[in-house]
C-alpha cells in the first residue's frame, strides 16, 4: 500500500513524524507537507505566488519527503499532480496537535488536506490529538491510525467521504472505546480581542474559548468529553437537500 502523508503543523512536527514511523510498518509512505505551521488555513490554495518545494531526507527511514511553501491543500494537490510518480492508495493528514471537532472542520488545514484527497477520489483520513499540552503524547494515536488505515483499505468508503478522527490525549487504559459520531457545534466566546500596539493603533487577535453545544450525545464533541475516540464520516457536498423544494417555491427570478 502507498500512503500520501501530510499535515498543517509542518513537515518536522512531532505528530506527522510519529505517524510516519507507524505507517511505515504497513505501507510505502510519501510525505508532502508544509515547510512551516499552516494551521487554520482551511481549504485555501496558493494562486498569487509560486510554490517552492524542497526534497527532504528523513534520518530514521527511507521514506521520501517534500516540504512545500504553501497550504496543506496545496501539498496534496501538488503531490498528486506533480511530485509523485504513482497515485497513492490513501491520503492521511495529521496527527494534528489539537482537536478538529464540530464546525471547526471548516477552518482546519488538517481536514482540508484530507478533503483534497477525497476530491481526487482517494480514500482519506484526517487525524487529530485533542490536547492543549505542550508535551502531547502521539504514540497511541499513531498506532490507532495505523490500524484504522488497514481497516479502511479492506472496507473502503464512498468516494465523496473522509474519516475525521479525534483521539483523546490520554493513556490507552483511560480511553473508553471508539464512537462513530456526527459533527457537533462549536462556537467561541470572546472570539476577537482588541489590543493596541506601542503607537496606540488598534489591532485584533482572533482567539476565544470554545463554547461547545452538547445537545446531542452522538456528536464528536460529546464523545471526546466522555474520553472516547471519535470517528466521523464527513462528505464535501454541503447541499441542504431537505429544503431544496422550499427554496424553489420562493419563485426567485433574474428580476428579483
Amino acid at each position: 500500500m502507498r500512503i500520501l502523508l501530510t499535515n498543517d503543523d509542518g513537515i518536522w512536527a512531532e505528530g506527522i513524524n510519529q505517524l510516519r514511523r507507524s505507517l511505515e510498518e504497513i505501507a510505502e509512505v510519501w510525505v508532502v507537507a508544509p515547510d512551516r505551521e499552516r494551521s487554520a488555513t482551511g481549504h485555501g490554495i496558493t494562486v498569487h505566488k509560486p510554490l517552492r518545494v524542497e526534497e527532504i531526507n528523513f534520518p530514521d527511514s527511507s521514506s521520501r519527503g517534500w516540504a512545500v511553501t504553501g497550504t496543506p491543500a496545496d501539498c496534496v494537490k501538488l503531490a498528486l499532480e506533480a511530485l509523485l510518480e504513482d497515485t497513492p492508495e490513501m491520503v492521511v493528514s495529521g496527527i494534528n496537535w489539537g482537536a478538529n471537532l464540530g464546525t471547526d472542520v471548516l477552518y482546519s488545514g488538517t481536514v482540508s488536506a484530507a478533503f483534497e484527497g477525497v476530491l481526487a477520489g482517494i480514500p482519506s483520513v484526517a487525524v487529530s490529538l485533542t490536547t492543549e499540552s505542550k508535551e502531547p503524547h502521539f504514540e497511541f494515536a499513531a498506532r490507532f491510525t495505523r490500524q484504522l488505515c488497514l481497516r479502511l483499505a479492506e472496507r473502503r468508503l464512498n468516494p465523496d467521504t473522509l474519516l475525521n478522527v479525534n483521539i483523546p490525549d490520554l493513556p490507552p487504559s483511560k480511553i473508553k472505546g471508539v464512537k462513530i459520531t456526527k459533527l457537533g457545534v462549536r462556537r467561541y466566546k470572546n472570539a476577537v480581542e482588541k489590543r493596541k500596539d506601542p503607537r496606540g493603533r488598534a489591532y485584533y487577535w482572533l482567539a476565544g474559548e470554545a463554547n461547545d453545544v452538547l445537545s446531542d450525545s452522538d456528536t464528536d464533541i460529546a464523545a471526546i468529553k466522555e474520553n472516547f475516540i471519535s470517528v466521523t464520516p464527513v462528505h464535501f457536498d454541503l447541499t441542504n437537500y431537505a429544503i431544496l423544494e422550499q427554496v424553489r417555491s420562493w419563485g426567485i427570478t433574474p428580476e428579483g
